[in-house]
């Protein structure tokens, strides 16, 4: 097993060096071994897990549900069925956030093909005139 420096770790995870102490001080992270210096010395397995801490962080799962996974993960296989509700409803709620983020890019991609149609317009201000208060009645 490989052993890793805090800036290695920093360096291969995207963590800063202040967060991976954080996570480690509130119990996401297990406390990290150190050498005869007191220097943090973390493992393959921090790495894997410091993995899909991000995985959960980036579909903005809240740190006190990463804590509870991580409580379900070291208490062993009886948690499994806990482990698996926790991530189904988290899954559930990144469903709904990209449904969300389709509607909201669907709107932006209509004002892109509006602005398209302007700019096609522009060489009858008669027509770029017509299409500007049509926008600002579809605003409305």
């Amino acid at each position: 097993m490989s052993v890793y420096t805090p800036g290695q770790v920093a360096e291969e995870t995207g963590f800063s060096l202040d967060t991976l102490r954080y996570y480690e001080r509130i119990g996401l992270l297990e406390p990290i071994e150190r050498n005869a210096a007191g220097q943090r010395r973390f493992n393959d397995s921090h790495l894997s897990w410091l993995g899909m801490v991000r995985c959960l962080r980036g579909t903005g799962m809240s740190i006190a549900e990463m804590i509870r996974f991580a409580q379900l993960v070291r208490s062993g296989d009886g948690t499994i069925e806990e482990r698996i509700a926790l991530l189904e409803s988290h899954d559930r709620e990144v469903e709904q956030k990209i449904a969300e983020l389709r509607e909201q890019q669907d709107a932006i991609k209509w004002k892109i093909r509006y602005y398209r149609d302007v700019q096609a317009l522009a060489g009858d201000p008669a027509s770029c005139q017509a299409a500007e208060t049509v926008e600002s009645d579809a605003s409305r």
